[in-house]
């Protein structure tokens, strides 16, 4: 499979072949459902869809429920379309089948991993952008030390220029953190461990790609 959905457990560390201590997040990744094969023939390109979850039926639409029933498999939260897979992804791919960390990843590979990350509210530009502020607290500047400046033109333009990065929302948006190495996984308790950070919260849903 090119990629697995997973749950962000939190981070520790561990000591590395050449007894390094190592920075890892902990990731609970499936096992996953595919739910839908999307070939050229029927859909105009190839995907799989992978499910992970629980979710009650109760809360589940009519239309889902008998997505779910075709794939022979519960109800489930989060779903993810894989597309443009290789003749060799596509062959493993069963309606029903369950996908498990193995299945993806070994020790030693390196993936990507995608989501959400943590939202940080309405922001200055000091904390957003990394601006610097006006200056020193000498010449009158007591008030100025997270202020953005000067950031209009003069009497050609008269106004401030789009694109201009200012105070506003952080946060809360789709990330994406490269190569990032795979240092060891738990398949009995479908752990991942992956050096670095990953982004997103505690709980939050977290795409691993090949």
């Amino acid at each position: 499979m090119p990629g697995i959905l997973g749950r962000k457990v939190g981070m520790t560390s561990v000591f590395g072949q050449d007894g390094q201590n190592i920075s890892v997040t902990v990731i609970e990744a499936g096992p996953c459902v595919v739910t839908q094969v999307k070939t050229k023939e029927t859909d105009g390109y190839n995907a799989v869809q992978l499910a992970f979850g629980e979710k009650k039926e109760k809360n589940t639409s009519n239309p889902m429920v008998g997505h779910f029933k075709k794939a022979n498999t519960t109800p489930k939260r989060h779903l993810v379309e894989f597309r443009d897979i290789s003749e060799e992804y596509a062959a493993l791919a069963e309606l029903g089948k369950e996908i498990k960390i193995g299945d993806v990843f070994i020790e030693g590979d390196f993936l990507d991993a995608v989501g959400t990350s943590k939202g940080k509210g309405f922001q200055g530009v000091v904390k957003r952008h990394n601006f610097a502020g006006v200056g020193g607290q000498t010449h009158g500047q007591h008030n100025r030390l997270r202020a953005p400046g000067s950031m209009g033109n003069a009497s050609f333009a008269s106004r401030v220029i789009k694109g201009k990065r200012l105070p506003g929302r952080m946060g809360g948006e789709r990330v994406k953190t490269t190569n990032l190495k795979v240092v060891k996984i738990l398949a009995e308790q479908n752990l991942i461990l992956v050096s670095g950070s990953v982004p997103g919260a505690k709980n939050s849903t977290i795409i691993l790609q090949k």
